[in-house]
């Protein structure tokens, strides 16, 4: 069955969820994945969700009547039956938490990256601090590692961007 990917974005209120639903289930659709949330009034995420092929075209038609309550977009995804093989992968998390100031996430993924590493998924947000005044940033990524790859060596260098950053960074 072939797969969409659904990026949707609109003014956060009730019912956003439950219209996209009905639309989807609407055209036999299959609602597989999603990751939602409300960030600055606003409600966004991405859905992945499967579909008859002699539907796909009417569901993402469709979609578009959600003008007004949804903005979405649709996107072509890979077949359910697609697996990446990732056999001997490992998974670590990196938290970080410390003062915010522009430019931390180009930081900690510019050091992912050179060492070659996926991020699955990353989830950040910014908070008063409770007894200095100011904000805080806080992160938690997880990465996959892929086999042979020097997490020692990653470590390092997280460590010296945390000194660099005047920020907390813990791998797991």
């Amino acid at each position: 069955m072939p797969r969409l990917v659904l990026t949707v974005i609109g003014d956060d209120r009730a019912g956003l969820v439950s219209a996209l639903a009905d639309v989807v289930t609407a055209h036999d659709g299959n609602w597989e994945d999603s990751q939602l949330a409300e960030l600055a009034g606003k409600f966004a995420g991405i859905v992945v969700v499967g579909v008859p092929a002699e539907r796909a075209d009417e569901l993402t038609t469709a979609l578009q009547d959600l003008d007004g309550l949804l903005e979405v977009t649709t996107h072509p995804g890979a077949e359910a039956t697609v697996v990446a093989d990732d056999s001997g992968a490992q998974r670590l998390t990196v938290d970080l938490l410390g003062n915010d100031n522009p430019g931390i996430v180009r930081e900690v993924s510019s050091v992912l990256n050179r060492h070659e590493l996926s991020i699955e998924t990353m989830t950040t947000q910014t908070r008063e601090a409770p007894m200095a005044g100011g904000l805080l940033f806080e992160a938690h990524v997880v990465v996959r590692v892929p086999l042979g790859s020097d997490t020692a060596a990653l470590r390092a260098d997280l460590e010296r961007l945390a000194t660099e950053l005047l920020v907390d960074i813990a791998v797991a």
